[in-house]
Order: C-alpha cells, then structure tokens, then sequence
C-alpha cells in the first residue's frame, strides 16, 4: 500500500498548496487576462473604425494585405514567446478580420459548395467576418468578382504536385480582374465516405486534380474502383453523403460539414503538397498594394511569332537584374497556333528595376497585361 505522504504529494505541486487551488487561482488570473483582452481589442476596433472614416475621406480600400502582412510581421519580431510565431498570424488575421467589418462586411467568391479547399483557403486569408459566396465554378468566381457580387475573388493557380489550374489562367487573361494577393493552403486529402470501411465502395468523386494527386494510393488500394471527376471536392462530399457506395477525396472540413467519417487519412501522393490562391479584384474597386518588400508582379504577355522572340522577351529582366519565378505558356485560342506566357519577376512594380523591365518588355511585346504587384504569401 502507498504511503500517504505519496499519495498527498500526487495533488500537489512545488508551492505546497492543492492542486485544486492552485488551479482555482490560475483560472481567476486568465479571468483578469481575458477582460483586459476583451478592453484592449475592444480599442482596437473603435482606432479601426476611426481608420475607416479617414480611409472614406480619400476612398482608400478597406482590405490592404501589404498592411496587414506588415502588422503580424512586427509582432512576429517582437514576440517574445511563449507563444510560437506560426500562431500569431491566424489569432491576428481573425482580430484584423472582426474590425475589418466594422468598417465594411466583404463578399468573397470561391469555388463551393461549402467544404472546400477553396473556402479554407478564403477563411485563412481574410479571417471568418465576411460573407462567404460559394459559387458552382471557377467561371462563375470570375463573373461575380467581374459583375461587382463579390468585392474578391478566391481562385486556385497552381498545384505543387500537378501544376497550374490551366482554367484560372486562362479566365485572368481574357477578364479585367488583377490580383491582389495570394495565399497557399497544405493540401490533405482524405477518403470519406458514409460507412467506416472501405468495403462496398465503387466509386471515388472528386475534382480532376484531387484525383490525380491521389492516383497512386488509389491505384495500389483501390484498383478497381471508378474515378469520377466532379466540379469540387466539397460536390464529391455532398454525393458520398448521399450514396453509400460513393467515397470522396476531401478535406475534414467537408467530413463534418457532409457527416461523412475519415476512412483513410492524407491519402495525396505527395506529403508536402500545397495550392496556392490567387485572390481578385475589379481594379476600379481596389488600389494596388504597396511594396512590403518581399512582393511578387505577375504579368501576361504575347510576342510575335518570328524567330528569337521568346528570347528578346527575357532580355530585359537580365539587364536590369530581375529574377522570373514562372514562365508558363498557354495557347492564346486565337487560333492561329499563338501563345501568351504568364511571368513571375520577384519585386514590386514601384521598384526601379521591375519598372524599367516590364517598361521595356511594352516595347518588345505585341500583348502585356500586368496583373499586379502583391505581397508573397510566407506560409
């Protein structure tokens, strides 16, 4: 039998006192710490209201994402732990959130319905005070933004397992929209289904990229089992919901919000695989974002088809030193066998050397469309 010195000594700690008062005590504290929080962001929000009412004087935008990179930057230099730096962002991006709409609620489009990768990506970006507007396509997410039923525009754009969206690419060049900001998403995919096996199952939904990030745990587990693509992974839980003999590929989000179980978890190919967003606006609607110093300018261009001209296009980013991120070429459905190149130079359009290239590139080119100099997503 235990002693009862050892047993005392279980509900105890270094200061000698219960456990149960000590707790007790520690909870009357974080009490006091939560009502000097809640007054503190309550000050906050009447200083961003105050910001409002100026930014109405001049018209400026509600939403600045060079701004708001900036302020959890700083706090993220300043932090002095416990907390980690990684979970500053999101605390902040929902407290810049909450005042944002003080000043003005805004409608986000995104590829829906509810569930998707696309509304996680949206709800990370801009915090979860907005009015959400899930829409059946990525088309659609463009006429909304176009039509001025959405202040932005949440579309995906490249894939680091499969590549770019092809659809969104060729949307930003035939509409007026710019980005304005980007931000990326770690992409899970789940096998969901009503039933928790994976006995029955005859079917898989999903979007087509869902699908080929998963082709290979698909092909060695489930070999004989349909794959068919739908409009989104979320549509694939709606289905699965419906018909037992369904599974989709989606994320958690969409098992809790289709009442679906987690029947094998991260079943993508690749571990580290991640989506990047492009978020849109009119640009009657929203001024561009100013340089933060680690900015990106994406551009769409055409260029004559004649020997060397792919060639004289590069020529000025080497001479003013400017580094490309991404060259990736798309038919111009002209059809006549022409093709426009969407480009990413690291830099801002206010810097020197990103002015002076893309100035000369109008020169060079029959065809540029600068769709925007915006803040490179860190996360």
């Amino acid at each position: 039998m235990a002693d009862s010195s050892d047993s005392n000594a279980a509900h105890h700690v270094p200061d000698g006192r219960p456990v149960d008062e000590q707790l007790a005590d520690l909870r009357v504290r974080i009490d006091s710490v939560d009502r000097q929080l809640l007054s503190l962001l309550n000050q906050r929000a009447q200083l961003a209201q105050a910001v409002g009412e100026v930014k109405k004087i001049d018209g400026s935008p509600v939403f600045r994402p060079d701004r708001e990179i900036q302020v959890i930057d700083k706090l993220k230099a300043a932090n002095p732990g416990p907390l980690k730096a990684d979970s500053l962002g999101p605390i902040w991006r929902e407290v810049m959130s909450a005042c944002r709409a003080l000043e003005s609620r805004q409608r986000v489009a995104f590829l829906g319905p509810a569930g998707t990768f696309s509304e996680q990506a949206t709800i990370g970006h801009f915090g979860s005070s907005i009015e959400l507007l899930p829409c059946p396509s990525i088309d659609e997410v463009f006429r909304a933004t176009v039509a001025g039923s959405a202040d932005f525009g949440v579309v995906p754009v490249e894939n680091s397992t499969e590549g770019v969206v092809a659809r969104s690419l060729d949307l930003l060049l035939q509409s007026p929209l710019v980005i304005t900001s980007e931000t990326s998403l770690l992409i899970t995919h789940n096998l969901l289904r009503k039933e928790l096996s994976r006995e029955g199952i005859t079917t898989v939904v999903a979007h087509p990229q869902a699908l080929a990030q998963c082709h290979g745990w698909l092909s060695q587990n489930m070999p004989d089992a349909e794959r068919r693509p739908v409009s989104s992974n979320a549509e694939g839980a709606r289905l699965a919901a419906l018909d037992p003999s369904l599974a989709a590929l989606a994320s958690e989000r969409a098992a809790s919000q289709y009442g679906l179980h987690v029947v094998q978890a991260a079943v993508q190919d690749e571990a580290h695989n991640r989506t990047l967003f492009a978020v849109l606006t009119h640009p009657d609607r929203h001024t561009q974002s100013a340089p933060t110093g680690n900015d990106r300018t994406s551009l769409i261009v055409s260029v004559d088809n004649r020997p060397g001209a792919v060639h004289d296009l590069l020529a000025p980013f080497k001479a003013h030193g400017v580094s490309m991120t991404r060259f990736e070429s798309r038919p111009a459905r002209s059809g006549q066998w022409e093709y426009v190149f969407f480009v990413d130079l690291s830099g801002h359009l206010q810097e020197p050397a990103v002015a002076k290239a893309v100035e000369e590139l109008r020169g060079i080119c029959s065809f540029v469309k600068v769709l925007g100099s915006f803040p490179v997503d860190k996360d």
